[in-house]
């Protein structure tokens, strides 16, 4: 049997998930969705869905999905619906799992690499973040559960845009940009989304193109942000933020007054990596800062190798891949993010320079 593809789906109370999920369940797409709820008195997707009153955890809806509501704990949920369907007792082609509005993700997210009865049924496919533009400066200001949100977020959806105005959508994006540069943002009318953009995003294929935005964080002046750019070794300067347009500079300087929590940054360098160094070194940071690391990928060119070695971890977990080979004539660099709560930039970059061989 091959994997069952898995969707996280969070974001803060009346992001909008649940009309999401009725557009994504409601629809005919041809698709068996079971949809698994955290079930923490948020309005349930079922009330309105399924009408019938039932005791039962897990409900056949009419198009084929499933709906069910998480009363044990999710691996249990996700056994069990993986133990179904290998018997052919419920038939879905993917789940998706709706966390509460006040939920981290992480956690969740985990379940599917620290379990091996979970790795072996399911593919993790992306976690999306729902983010309200109406209110989602507040809740970002006030709660960190909604910066963490964004920071673990593949793809990010934005939803109540007519709502807001453009100035404010445009500040949000922006204010969003800095906290996680490597999740797409898209502006979304309630519930109205392309299912293509919400299912098979392989957001968590270790063997996905890593994208970077080049000109990621252009506008915050360079000298502080890339004071280490000197310490990247010899050839280094062509990478570290020199690569954007000359006068766009400063384009947002009014949006600077979120100092938030949630930042992420970039390494590049060109010279390889020593495997061990840098095994021994990410270790020890993960031991040290896993819990406010959110996610962290990268592309790395290691000693040893002609293949791309790409990596990626949750908190405290991480893994690697062998990818694809350096292609000729291609410059070697290694690219890594890290998106986390008050990380020690400054360790971090010095640390990883250490590694390089």
């Amino acid at each position: 049997m091959s994997l069952i593809p898995a969707t996280i789906l969070t974001g803060f109370l009346g992001s909008g998930k649940t009309t999401l999920l009725k557009r994504v369940l409601g629809e005919a797409h041809g698709q068996k969705i079971a949809v698994i709820e955290n079930e923490f008195g948020e309005e349930n997707i079922d009330n309105d869905i399924l009408v019938t009153e039932t005791t039962e955890q897990i409900v056949q809806m009419s198009n084929g999905c499933i709906c069910c509501t998480i009363r044990e704990d999710l691996r249990t949920t996700l056994q069990e619906l993986a133990a179904k369907k290998r018997k052919g007792e419920l038939d879905f082609d993917r789940v998706v799992i709706e966390t509460t509005g006040l939920a981290d993700p992480g956690p969740v997210a985990q379940t599917f690499f620290m379990d091996d009865e979970i790795a072996e049924s399911y593919l993790l496919d992306s976690i999306l973040t729902l983010v309200d533009a109406k209110h989602a400066q507040t809740q970002l200001d006030e709660r960190q559960e909604a910066r963490r949100q964004v920071g673990f977020a593949d793809q990010i959806f934005i939803s109540k845009t007519d709502l807001a105005s453009k100035e404010e959508v445009d500040a949000l994006m922006h204010r969003i940009k800095h906290m996680n540069p490597r999740a797409p943002q898209k502006a979304v009318h309630f519930g109205d989304v392309a299912l293509g953009d919400v299912l098979d995003l392989r957001g968590f294929n270790l063997n996905a193109k890593l994208e970077i935005d080049p000109d990621f964080l252009k506008d915050e002046h360079e000298g502080h942000a890339h004071g280490h750019d000197h310490a990247h070794g010899d050839h280094e300067h062509g990478h570290e933020g020199h690569d954007h347009a000359p006068g766009a500079e400063c384009d947002h300087p009014h949006h600077h007054h979120h100092d938030d929590d949630v930042k992420s940054f970039v390494f590049r360098s060109t010279r390889p990596f020593d495997p061990a160094k840098l095994e021994d070194f990410l270790g020890a940071i993960v031991n040290i800062y896993g819990p406010r690391m959110l996610r962290y990928k990268g592309v790395l060119n290691m000693k040893g190798t002609e293949r791309k070695v790409i990596f990626q971890g949750v908190h405290q977990l991480m893994g690697s891949d062998l990818g694809p080979q350096w292609a000729e004539g291609e410059e070697r660099l290694s690219k890594m993010v890290f998106i986390g709560i008050e990380l020690p930039k400054e360790i971090f970059l010095q640390g990883l320079e250490q590694c390089l061989i």
